[in-house]
């Protein structure tokens, strides 16, 4: 079962992050002020940052490649979560979540996925295939390859129950929540 998690307002905003390799800079946690949820997907590198960013909201974290401590044994190698309706699968590296995601499609299994979010890469990008959002966000780490510090910020409306002027939908539906998502540079 996918664990739900409610939030009493009508927009979630989650913060997404991977490769801290144990660091958590202090752009980075202002970027993550005011987040409903983050999401961490992996290469957290210390549980100092696992304990940091659940201070400031509900986390889910993965496990990465580099996160091979006795303390990383806690995280899962991938998450499955919904917010207001939105399906999501995380996982370090992408290529390892592929029978999942096709899996979960070919099987009509509530939908599929509407969000795949890996790291792994250090390289931030956000990509729409089969109507799937395919979200990295770089790395929120120790600078590498010349790349900025990144992280990703997923804005989720939820679906609508009535039409136009408030009248419920002819055919009953609820509709599909919205998801907007947006690389953010976070670099000082």
């Amino acid at each position: 079962m996918i664990p739900r998690v409610a939030s009493p307002v009508d927009i979630i905003t989650v913060g997404v992050l991977s490769d801290t390799h144990g660091h958590l800079y202090p752009e980075v946690m202002r970027a993550l002020e005011g987040v409903d949820h983050i999401v961490h997907a992996g290469d957290v590198g210390s549980p100092q940052v696992v304990a940091a960013l659940r201070a400031i909201a509900p986390l889910t974290a993965v496990r990465g490649n580099c996160d091979c401590d006795t303390w990383a044994q806690e995280l899962p190698t991938y998450a499955e979560i919904e917010l207001e309706g939105v399906r999501m699968l995380v996982g370090h590296i992408e290529s390892q979540l592929r029978p999942r995601v096709e899996a979960a499609a070919r099987d009509g299994d509530m939908g599929g996925y509407a969000v795949v979010i890996t790291g792994h890469s250090h390289l931030a990008a956000m990509e729409t295939r089969e109507s799937t959002l395919y979200l990295n966000p770089g790395s929120a780490g120790p600078r590498r390859f010349s790349r900025p510090r990144t992280i990703a910020r997923l804005t989720i409306r939820p679906s609508q129950t009535e039409g136009a002027a408030g009248l419920p939908r002819p055919d009953g539906s609820a509709g599909r929540a919205r998801v907007d998502a947006e690389i953010v540079i976070v670099d000082g």
